[in-house]
This record gives C-alpha cells, structure tokens and sequence, in this order.
C-alpha cells in the first residue's frame, strides 16, 4: 500500500488522547508520507497516518482505515507482497473488500485469523489495530526489521511512531540517556537492539514480535517469528548445483514480488557492487526493460576512492539501464550533514547514513520506489571477519568481540565519565543472542545475530530512514523471510567459498554480470570524509565535542576527546571495523544538541 509513517495514543487511565499530540508527531512524520493525512479517535484512542502513496493510489486506501462492519481501525506502514493471494482467500471465506490496496487485507486478515494474521503475512510492516468493541490495541513489526516501530510506556498510555523525532514532539518523552543504549552504541557499531533505544523513555518493538494491550494495561508481548540456523535433513544431500538453483528462484521470486506489487515505477540503487548488480540483472531476467538506476561517488581522500562508478557503469553498460550517476563534492556533505543528523530516528553512525540521504534527495524526484542490495553480506557472508571469527578459538562472544567491537568494555570505561560507566552489557546481550537454540555451529549463530538483530540497526534502519526522509520506499530482497530462512539451512562452505564469502551469489551472478564486479573486493559505501577526518570535518568535531553543551552534558572523558583530537587517523583511534571513534562521538553530540536540546 505504501511507505508511510503512523503513529498513536493510546490511554488507559480514563482520559481521552489529546489531538494536539498526534498532531506534533504527525507532524514529525510528514517527510516519510507527503501524499495524504489522517486522523482517527475514539474512546481511549487516538491513530495518525501520513501517506506515501504507491499501491491503490485512490483515496480509498487512505488510513487511518476504519471497517465500520468488522469493528476494526487500522494505521499501516509497509508492503505486503502477497496481498493479492491473501485477498483471494479471504473473499472466499465471505469477506467483502471496499479499497485495492493491501492494507484492507491486514484489517480482514486481522477480523479472520486473529494474532496469528502476522504469520500469513509476506512483506515489511510495521502496523497498529484498535478493535473498537473492546478497544484493545494490537501492533506488529515484520520479521526481519524492515519497518520501524518505536514506542512509550507509562502508568497513564502507551504512545508510538515510525521514529522517535514524533515521540520527542509530544513532550512526554524521559530523555535521560539509558546506559544500555549508550554502551552498545559505543561498542557494538552504533547498534542498540530492541528495545532499547538510547533514551530511557524510549522503547522499540522488537523484529518478528506482536504487542497486544488492553484498555487496563495488561500487556502480552510474543515473539511470532525466529530464525533457525540449522540444516534441513531433507536437503543434506543436495549438491552445490542445486543450492545455487534453489537460491536464485527465491531471490528471483523475491525480486519479482517488489516489481510488482505496485502502481508505479520501481528503480534499483546501484553501488557498483555484487548484490546491486546482481538486482539488475534478475530484474533483466524478469523481464523488465526500463530498468532506471542511481549511483552516488563523493570526492577521494588520499588513496581512498569516494565512488565506485567504474564498477556501476560496466553494469550499466551490459544492461543499458536509464542511468543517473551523481558526484557530491566534500563541502556539500559538510553543509547538509546536520539536515542529515534532523532526519535520523537515531544517532547513525554509518558512514553511508549521509550518503543515502543524499542519493535520495535526486532519486526521489525520479521515482517513488527502489530495490536495494541491503542484506546480503549478512545472509550470505559477505564480510571479511566471518572466516577470521570462525577460525578464532575461545567462547562465543571471545570468537566474536574482537573482530566486530568498536571498543572492548576497558576502552568504553576511558571513553565515558563514571555517571555512564556500569557493567558490560554489550557482552550480556550478544552472548545471550549468540547462544541462543536452533544454531548448528558458531558461525550459525553469528550469521543469524547479524540478519536478526545487527542488521536491523545498523543498515536496514539506515536506508529506510534516509530514504522515506524523501518519502522514497526501499524495497529488500536479499530479506525476502523465505529467502533469509532457505539460505540459513544451506552448509556455510558454499556461503563463504574460497573468496571473500558469498560464494553461492558469484555463482548466480557469473556470466550475467561483468567478471569485474564479481571478483573485485569487497567494497563499502565510500564517504571518505567521515572515515578519514581532516581539515573542516576535523574542525567541525573538534567544536562539537569541546561546545559548553558537550561538557554539561558530561558523558565523554574529556582525556579521550583530548587524545583523538590529536591524531584522528592513528590505528588506535580507528575501530575494528575502520571507522573513525572521533566521528563516532561526534555524531552523538550531534544527534543529541539536534533532538533533545533543541526539541
């Protein structure tokens, strides 16, 4: 139906929602849905919806949807792509439909199966329904994250948004920093996993999770969906031929489904990578002949290249694709990184965060809706330290920690002051996901942490983010359900091959796309600037990180500032995953001056 942002207040001390605060987080929530605005309230309820059209781009499927015979309310932001299957059963089990879209079919879906409609459901979501005969509340988060869902909790009402920036509007909102938040932000890439978020007040919904709440409070949270890493005794004797058959018909099922379901163009964000690449050249199979592709580079630092146009024009090449490649020079990254840093849910400290907004500020003038490549490395391991970690000995999280933390939990101790020091959380959480049942091996359970948990925030969350900040949907067929759970069954031999993982995707990918992209190394969204701080990056973090702001705010030694300030690029001052730690602490500050001094 559409990219959307959706919000609500729901109360259960006896009053009645206040409009003026779902008019606050709409407004917040404007940029993620700029074609239409609803408002519904009843009793203890109050639901907000802003709309990016691109499935039934009526007016019937404007939301909040209400079915006045079902009894049921509805605010949805996702798409569901089996929609039309799903319609077909429900009309003949005597349902009857008023709209096109899919979002009626969750109402019904709802109405039919109860709780249970989440596991019928193909697609990203992220949605919240109000049964009007007893006004209880029912929200849900697809399996994989793809869709935001944050929320806030008290003795008076549960209230929730697509980003926190709405929750902030309504000057409700606790925001002491959390010390869980803080520490795996520091340590574990700027993820923090549900549902923690860096700010006590704040909560989000868990990937693959249900809430239901009624109008006294009582909560039940149940997660409907979990990963298993393990092998299928059905497909133990399978060859590596038929893996790779099987893997590309249900990406390529995957990639057809995002084509399809919807009534406008769909474009793909080209990298110059093998899994961008690899999407041109199944949407090619498919059928599609005007294929419209974006690629964004940025000025070089040194030795480090800022763009990958000499890969993303090979494919461009073989598959003349309407193409539009855009250069952003160095001082417009520094002039629009703070509208940047407004746009995020929250602080990202990936150097690509800006780059994708950026890049979808030009693609959202062309289309409404990209494929992009997000979700493959971690599926299919794609990254350098899988094989690293696998060979390493020790427990779980020794194996792990030292190949993808930012810091271990001394350095977190030397970065912040003693009001934020505690005890290792980062370790508490990860072991605890690591060692959880249905994995058969450890790089089982690293592979499933990082499609499961880290992925969902750190890139997932980036790109749809920065991309509905322009009201432009992100489609991701590497996490496709049904392909994310086929491909956790197969041997992890043929996941990471001889050459920089990804084995079974070169294979796939040989012959259709150029050998070039195929056997280059692996590449990352380049932003030299943020990786390499000089000149006025470095000058700009020295003055956030030294402001008055910073210093009564207290959370970092000012020793540790201190000590990046002086040589930002030593090796010491670079994290494991070569970021910059100054970059890291300086975004912070940022988000923190941009959505809580100035909110």
């Amino acid at each position: 139906m559409c990219m959307c942002g959706i919000c609500g207040d729901y109360r259960f001390d006896g009053s009645r929602p206040e409009l003026k605060s779902i008019q606050s987080m709409l407004q917040k929530l404007q940029r993620r849905g700029p074609d239409n605005e609803g408002i519904f309230h009843e009793g203890p309820v109050a639901l907000g919806h802003r709309r990016l059209s691109i499935i039934d781009l009526s007016e019937r499927s404007n939301q909040p949807m209400v079915d006045n015979k079902l009894q049921l309310a509805l605010v949805f932001n996702g798409t569901i792509y089996n929609y039309p299957e799903l319609r077909k059963e429900l009309v003949q089990k005597g349902h009857q439909f008023f709209s096109e879209g899919d979002s009626e079919v969750i109402l019904k879906a709802y109405a039919q199966w109860g709780e249970q409609c989440v596991e019928r459901l193909h697609g990203m979501f992220a949605f919240a329904i109000v049964d009007l005969r007893d006004y209880s509340l029912f929200i849900a988060r697809d399996r994989l994250g793809i869709k935001p869902l944050y929320y806030s909790l008290d003795d008076k009402h549960f209230i929730f948004a697509s980003n926190m920036q709405a929750l902030l509007a309504t000057g409700q909102i606790n925001t002491e920093i959390n010390p869980v938040g803080l520490h795996n932000q520091f340590t574990l890439h700027g993820v923090i996993p549900a549902p923690n978020t860096i700010l006590q007040g704040i909560k989000k919904l868990a990937p693959g999770t249900y809430l239901k709440i009624d109008v006294n409070g009582e909560m039940e949270c149940h997660r409907y969906w979990h990963l298993k890493a393990s092998r299928d005794p059905d497909k133990a004797q399978w060859t590596e031929e038929q893996w790779t058959e099987a893997i590309h018909d249900s990406l390529m099922d995957a990639v057809k489904k995002r084509i399809t379901v919807a009534d406008v163009p769909v474009g793909v964000l080209l990298s110059g990578g093998l899994d961008s690449s690899l999407l041109v050249a199944l949407l090619a199979e498919a059928g599609v002949n005007d294929c419209r592709t974006f690629s964004i580079g940025f000025n070089d630092i040194g030795d480090e290249q800022g763009s990958e146009f000499e890969y993303s024009d090979q494919v461009v090449e073989r598959y003349g694709t309407r193409h539009h490649k855009y250069l952003i020079p160095n001082h417009e990254v520094l002039d629009r990184l703070p509208e940047a840093i407004t746009q995020m849910s929250e602080p990202m400290v990936g150097q690509d965060a800006v780059a994708f907004y950026l890049l979808s500020e030009r693609v959202s003038q062309e289309v409404k809706v990209v494929q992009s490549g997000q979700g493959a490395d971690e599926v299919f391991a794609g990254y350098f330290w899988y094989p690293i970690m696998d060979e390493a000995s020790g427990d779980e999280f020794r194996r792990f920690a030292p190949y993808y933390f930012d810091r271990c939990h001394d350095e977190y101790l030397q970065t912040v002051n003693a009001p934020f020091q505690g005890k290792d959380h980062s370790r508490e959480i990860v072991t605890d996901l690591l060692t959880a049942p249905y994995a058969d091996n450890f790089l089982d359970q690293v592979l499933r942490m990082d499609t499961t948990t880290l992925i969902v925030d750190d890139p997932v969350k980036r790109v749809d983010n920065m991309t509905m900040a322009w009201g432009l949907e992100a489609r991701v067929p590497f996490l496709d359900h049904q392909l994310v759970e086929l491909a956790a069954q197969m041997p992890n031999h043929y996941k990471i091959g001889q050459m920089g993982g990804k084995h079974i995707l070169k294979k796939i990918a040989r012959g259709k796309i150029p050998d070039a992209v195929i056997d280059r190394p692996k590449g990352y969204f380049p932003m030299p600037a943020l990786k390499y701080v000089r000149g006025e990056f470095l000058d700009m973090m020295n003055d956030v990180l030294t402001s008055q702001r910073c210093r009564e705010r207290g959370i970092f030694s000012s020793a540790y500032i201190n000590r990046l300030l002086k040589n930002p690029e030593a090796e010491q001052n670079m994290t494991r995953l070569k970021g910059s730690k100054l970059w890291h602490m300086a975004l912070l500050e940022m988000w923190l001056q941009t959505h809580i001094d100035n909110n």
